[in-house]
């Protein structure tokens, strides 16, 4: 199992591969199909405005992390269907998310996206978001918080088990 600063992840996505299982490590955004309307609404809106976060090089957890209890740092956080976010993926692609952390499969459009700007997809085990949460060391609310559990989370990861879904090259496994 091969280990991944997040941080990196430009410089490794070309050496991993469909099927590989790797500990991930680092900064993630938590974003369902809620905030993404809400990502792409706002680039519409004004392309020239900052958001809330940078997607250069981002990771985005398909995820929603249930209320966090107490003396924890969150609440179950497991990967929620990707597909739902396919109609946006291509574009916040094309923006620099080098990544992306779900479960099930992508359209054809999501994974030439994929391909075309080198990023990658990672599956998450889903119905193990009690598992997952214990790989989080920090969270941080970073956008539309009145989306509840579906506001945009900023998630400090350490060793994050997931396997490579789908690779820079347009391989997958799902």
């Amino acid at each position: 199992m091969r280990r991944i600063d997040l941080h990196t992840l430009r410089e490794v996505a070309p050496l991993l591969c469909a099927g590989d299982t790797v500990l991930l490590s680092g900064t993630v955004y938590t974003a369902r199909d809620a905030a993404h309307k809400k990502l792409i609404a706002l680039l519409d809106a004004n392309p020239n405005q900052p958001l809330p976060f940078s997607l250069s090089g981002a990771v985005i957890y398909y995820a929603g992390p249930t209320p966090t209890p107490p003396g924890h740092i969150i609440g179950s956080c497991g990967p929620t269907t990707s597909t739902r976010m396919d109609p946006y993926t291509p574009r916040l692609s094309s923006l620099g998310v080098a990544g992306m952390i779900g479960k099930g499969g992508r359209s054809s459009a999501v994974v030439e996206a994929i391909r075309q700007y080198g990023a990658v997809y990672f599956c998450a085990l889903g119905g193990a978001g009690a598992l997952a949460a214990k790989s989080v060391v920090t969270l941080r609310e970073v956008a539309f918080p009145e989306l509840g559990c579906e506001s945009v989370k900023e998630l400090i990861l350490k060793d994050f088990p997931v396997i490579v879904g789908i690779d820079a090259k347009g391989n997958k496994i799902v």
